[in-house]
Parts: C-alpha cells; sequence; structure tokens
C-alpha cells in the first residue's frame, strides 16, 4: 500500500460544488477528518448541509473573478467539484462554466499560491468524468487511454477540455499542482438530478432497458469518490495523473434498475428497445430537436443511449495502487438510501 499522509492541522480546503452530490460528500468526509474547509456556493442560504458540517459558507461565483480571488486568500487546497451538467444545450454554455470557471479558479489558485509551490502543500484536485473518454463499448479501459475531444454534449466535451485545462495548462505548464479523478455515474444521497428524474420514469410505467440490459454500468457511490479525492489531495504520486474511480463491484443496466425499483417499491420494467432502433431514433430525434431550438434533450439522446446501453467498465488499478482506494461502498448497500433520501426530499423534508 502507498503512504498516505493526512492533511497537515493548518490545512484549509477550498471547496467547489459543495451543494451537490459529489461535494456534499467530499465536505462530510474532510469534516469528519477535522479538516477545516471553506465552500463557494452562489447562494448560501441553499448550503444549509455545509453549515451544519461546520464548513464556511462563502458567497461566490466562478463566473466572478474577484469572489474567487477573496474564496482562494488563505487555502492551502482545493477540491473542483463545481460544473454545469446536462445532456443537451449550447456548448459554448458549458464551456463558459467548465472550461472558463475552471480557468478563472487556476488563476486564483495560482495567484494565492505563487509560483512553483510545494505538492505536497498546495494541491488542486479536479473532479473530472470518465466521460473524457471516447463514446464507445468499455472493457476495462484504463488512463493510458488518451482523453477524447469528440464529446456526444456540451457536458463530455467541456468535461475532457478542463481536465487538459487543468492537468497541461494552457501553455503547455500546469498552473498549480493537481490531480484529477474520473468518477462515473455517480449515486447515493443528496442526488437532486438524475435519480428523480428515473424515479419518476419508473413509476410512469415509461422506462425501458436498450438492447438485453446486460451491459455493465460505471457505477460508484458518492462516498467512494470522496474517499480517492480526499487521498488524491496529499497522495505522493498523484500530482499530474488523473484516476478512474468506479465501485469495485459493477452492476449491470439490469441489476440497477432492479435495485432502484425495490427500494421504491415499483416494479420492475420489462420492456427493451433493440440498440440499432434507438440508435436510429436518437440521431433522428437530435437532428429535429436541433432544426427546432428545442431548450430540451428529446427522449432518446446519444447521452442516454451511452448510459443505458454501452457497456462501461474501466479498470481503477491505478487508483487502487496510488490513492489505496478501494470502492468498498457498493451499490446495493447504497442505492436504497439513495432511494429513500430521494423519496423524502420530494415529500418536502428539509435536508
Amino acid at each position: 500500500m502507498t503512504e498516505i499522509p493526512p492533511l497537515p492541522p493548518d490545512a484549509r480546503v477550498l471547496l467547489t460544488g459543495g451543494t451537490g452530490l459529489v461535494g456534499s460528500h467530499v465536505a462530510e468526509r474532510l469534516r469528519a477528518d477535522g479538516v477545516a474547509v471553506r465552500a463557494l456556493c452562489r447562494t448560501p442560504a441553499e448550503a444549509g448541509f455545509l453549515a451544519d458540517l461546520g464548513c464556511e459558507v462563502t458567497a461566490g461565483d466562478l463566473s466572478d473573478a474577484a469572489s474567487l480571488t477573496a474564496v482562494a486568500k488563505g487555502v492551502t487546497h482545493a477540491v473542483h467539484c463545481a460544473a454545469k451538467v446536462g445532456d443537451w444545450g449550447p456548448v459554448e454554455e458549458y464551456r463558459a462554466v467548465n472550461v472558463g470557471g475552471t480557468r478563472a479558479l487556476l488563476d486564483a489558485l495560482a495567484a494565492e499560491w505563487g509560483p512553483q509551490p510545494d505538492p505536497s502543500a498546495r494541491r488542486l484536485v479536479h473532479v473530472s468524468s470518465l466521460g473524457v473518454y471516447e463514446t464507445r463499448d468499455h472493457h476495462g479501459t484504463d488512463e493510458s487511454e488518451p482523453v477524447s475531444l469528440k464529446g456526444i454534449d456540451g457536458y463530455t466535451l467541456t468535461k475532457a477540455e478542463s481536465e487538459l485545462l487543468v492537468l497541461d495548462g494552457p501553455a503547455g505548464v500546469p498552473l498549480v499542482p493537481a490531480t484529477a479523478v474520473r468518477p462515473g455515474f455517480v449515486y447515493g444521497v443528496r442526488d437532486r438530478t438524475v435519480l428523480p428524474k428515473l424515479l419518476a420514469k419508473l413509476k410512469s410505467g415509461g422506462f425501458a432497458f436498450l438492447g438485453d440490459g446486460e451491459q455493465l454500468l460505471n457505477n460508484v457511490a458518492a462516498a467512494n469518490v470522496a474517499d480517492a479525492v480526499v487521498a488524491a489531495l496529499t497522495a505522493p504520486n498523484a500530482v499530474g495523473r488523473a484516476y478512474n474511480l468506479t465501485d469495485g463491484r459493477l452492476v449491470t443496466r439490469r441489476e440497477f434498475v432492479r435495485v432502484i425499483c425495490e427500494a421504491a417499491d415499483l416494479p420492475v420494467p420489462t420492456r427493451s428497445v433493440p440498440l440499432p432502433v434507438a440508435r436510429g431514433l436518437a440521431a433522428t430525434l437530435e437532428g429535429a430537436f436541433r432544426l427546432m431550438g428545442k431548450k430540451h434533450a428529446p427522449l432518446l439522446s446519444s447521452a442516454r443511449i451511452k448510459f443505458l446501453g454501452l457497456n462501461l467498465d474501466f479498470n481503477i488499478d491505478r487508483a487502487k495502487d496510488d490513492l489505496n482506494y478501494s470502492g468498498e461502498a457498493l451499490f446495493h448497500e447504497v442505492m436504497p438510501d439513495a432511494v429513500a433520501w430521494t423519496q423524502r426530499h420530494a415529500a418536502g423534508e428539509r435536508t
């Protein structure tokens, strides 16, 4: 095992995206270790969970350079989780946040830390995505495969661009010591995006598998991602490297849906659509929606076919070796709690 030192007692971690799924788990993990966390939030009034953890909640935005300069004062490390997510919309809207906002954060940290900071004392961990790889079936793909700039949507393209910006720098020289982690499909309590929509689709009876449903999903519990992020803040071999992150055990799409349905007391769907049919329909719908200037994604899109129809198995040996990563939180244990949290949240319970 790699010896990973703890963060020093005087560490102060700047966290972006702390109200999101990954960010909230990173905050929870850091505060459990007694680490000081300064959370940048566009709307501090909505950051009650972070405040209750004892985080210093600071108003600011990635588009506001002055707020970034202020929030970077005195921080020793940073975790960048904030991003514009989605599978539809103009690329430039994603690029403004995911690339422009990341560059602004890098500039603020570089100004605060000065030239050539000691990577054992100053480091950024950038939360990227397995979406940076080419959109195809994956069977054990590792980090030797290059990042693809053929993104199927604004999110995947600009996540690839932002990771390259962080690790390679705007001119081939990184602005700060940095590491990137690439989680797959993240799940857990406090998911306000994917799981609520999926539960609604399952309740309506409108869900269908794409293909036979036996393709592997790149599932990763948010708690597992948080473990890797915290380790990457101090791991001696992590600077300049990227890490694939999935659970230690992947599930098939049928297993994925069955566990959710059982937790929500819903019937398990049986309908399926052949993948070639789904791909043809997605291409037709995407073209029509773009011509009509639709603001929302069609029922079927390239991104949704990737989520439901491709085999997404990635090698995580590098994370195991460098970050002592295990992916020990498992889908069958975590997803029922996530479903229960989503149902309570939908019922209006404050969280």
